[in-house]
């Protein structure tokens, strides 16, 4: 049980850092139909349903927008690590309040690092000079984070050990992304532009 709320912890917090309306809402829909024993009944309240719906379809919206997605992860830096703690803290509460606190932190730290990771690679993608892109990465994230979930339900702890892949290959093309958004902005800077302008002429 220890090694299943730890997972289902770890999982949660790194899909509330991709999208964090989708966990509450994809978690909500599994307790109220399937009723988990992991997931907090909170989740599947009505009311938190439909925000969370609601809160779900806004961000699916602002995602797929170059340049808007990067503003709403920017936004959303104080909401994701805050969704994937209490998320933690809500898994581990009815056991013992040290579990609930250590769960939190792996759900805050991991929601932290896995927001970074997509900011990152969003801000990269931004560069690129059409819009599909931006539809598809915002697609796959999505669609990512609810087979990751729905995996949970059966098998936490290989859906966290997917979600560990995840982040580490998250992290891995973030930094890929940003060195060569770095690149191109050297190679387009002004002053780089009327230097090569000058010897050209």
């Amino acid at each position: 049980m220890g090694a299943e709320v730890l997972a289902w912890s770890f999982t949660s917090g790194w899909a509330s850092g991709i999208n964090a309306y989708a966990v509450v809402l994809v978690m909500g829909l599994m307790d109220r139909f399937w009723q988990i024993g992991e997931i907090p009944e909170v989740l599947a309240r009505p009311d938190v349903l439909i925000v969370a719906g609601v809160l779900f379809l806004l961000e699916s919206v602002a995602d797929k927008i170059p340049y808007l997605d990067s503003a709403w992860d920017a936004i959303h830096l104080g909401v994701r690590p805050v969704v994937g703690a209490a998320l933690g803290y809500l898994i581990g509460h009815e056991q013992s309040t040290s579990l609930a606190a250590a769960l939190a932190a792996t759900g805050g730290v991991t929601a932290l690092l896995a927001h970074l990771t997509k900011s990152g690679v969003r801000a990269g993608v931004n560069l690129s000079p059409e819009p599909v892109s931006n539809t598809v990465v915002s697609g796959a994230e999505d669609v990512t984070v609810v087979a990751v979930l729905g995996l949970a339900a059966a098998f936490p702890l290989v859906a966290a050990g997917i979600a560990g892949l995840l982040l580490l290959a998250g992290i891995i093309v973030g930094l890929m992304v940003m060195r060569a958004a770095a690149r191109l902005r050297r190679r387009h800077a002004p002053g780089r532009v009327r230097v090569e302008q000058e010897r050209s002429g």
